[in-house]
């Protein structure tokens, strides 16, 4: 090890020891009541002070508002509730994203278009075991798999 590699390692072992834990950029939707701009102003106003928050956008006609930044959900959801508004986590996610958007358990009326509610319920989510035989039959990592062209 030469100088330069000695020196290396004293700065790597003193910046080491100083490091803070770095939150990651994030998104964070959350769905809360606005009935008028006056709500949606109050709202931006409140989720803006919320420590590294970049940006903030309010969607009225959608009752929604998205954080931008490298913040914390729950730090951000607790903003929307000190506003006195019914504020939840942004409850939809795209019906791309379910394998049965239309069962009773994930299909909402009141979702925005192309939205379905988020579910974690493994029959919902998931293929029962005929689906996933037909889907493992045309898989392109099947060697046997049947090629249509």
């Amino acid at each position: 090890m030469g100088v330069s590699g000695t020196m290396e390692y004293l700065s790597d072992l003193l910046s080491s020891t100083k490091k803070k834990k770095k939150k990651q950029l994030n998104t964070v939707a959350v769905k809360i009541r606005m009935d008028c701009d006056g709500c949606a102003l109050k709202v931006k106003k409140a989720l803006s002070g919320v420590k590294g928050a970049k940006s903030v956008d309010v969607d009225l006609k959608q009752q929604k508002a998205t954080v931008y930044g490298y913040v914390d959900a729950k730090k951000v959801l607790a903003a929307a509730k000190s506003t006195g508004k019914k504020a939840e986590p942004w409850p939809y996610v795209p019906y791309t994203m379910v394998a049965h958007p239309y069962v009773a358990g994930v299909y909402d009326k009141k979702a925005p278009p192309n939205f379905v509610r988020a579910t974690t319920d493994p029959e919902v989510a998931g293929l029962n075991p005929v689906e996933e035989q037909y889907t493992l039959m045309f898989s392109d990592e099947n060697p046997n798999a049947c090629s249509i062209m």
